[in-house]
């Protein structure tokens, strides 16, 4: 373990597959303040209480990216029916994120975080593609619950599956806050 800043480094490598990441399922979310394509400040923990699809993506405007923004448009009313919310970021400016929106139609926040300091906190970047080395951005996201909680971390993302993956997750996440509930009234009515 190593401690850079005020962020604490632990070698993960075992147990994510080779993703040695800050954050993992269980640690709680950073919180952060980014403008959104309006140029409006939006804090992630504004939407506290319900769960937060938090994805990472490298460009507005690049094949893959727009792909990937267009799945989650388009299961945004089943992501809704979870109580969830969608929140993509990338380097972009607000303007970038402004057309971008507009173009396809997107309903949800795109935040601007022209600086990479929330990439470092969610350690959204890759060293390496197609074998070469370069610093860029890592296509991830972040399923956070309703308490701030980092719940899965998807470290490789398949932008044709990825949005109805994190459909299935955020139904697996109700199942599993039901099945707490249950377990609650239960222990309530034992002597």
């Amino acid at each position: 373990m190593a401690v850079l800043g005020a962020v604490v480094v632990r070698d993960r490598s075992g147990d994510r597959g080779g993703w040695v990441g800050v954050l993992r399922p269980g640690d709680a979310s950073p919180d952060f303040v980014l403008r959104d394509a309006q140029g409006k400040d939006v804090r992630l923990s504004s939407f506290s209480g319900k769960p937060i699809v938090l994805y990472f993506y490298p460009k507005d405007h690049t094949p893959g990216c727009t792909l990937e923004a267009k799945r989650f448009r388009d299961a945004y009313e089943d992501i809704a029916s979870h109580g969830a919310v969608v929140v993509g970021v990338s380097l972009d400016s607000s303007d970038s994120h402004c057309d971008f929106q507009e173009r396809h139609g997107i309903p949800f926040h795109l935040l601007s975080d022209v600086d990479g300091r929330v990439h470092d906190l969610y350690e959204a970047w890759r060293t390496t593609l197609l074998g070469k080395t370069s610093l860029g951005v890592r296509r991830c996201t972040y399923l956070i619950d309703g308490d701030g909680i980092i719940r899965k971390a998807y470290a490789r993302v398949n932008v044709l599956t990825h949005a109805n993956q994190v459909v299935q997750d955020l139904a697996r996440l109700d199942a599993q806050k039901q099945w707490g509930k249950k377990d609650a009234r239960l222990k309530d009515l034992q002597p």
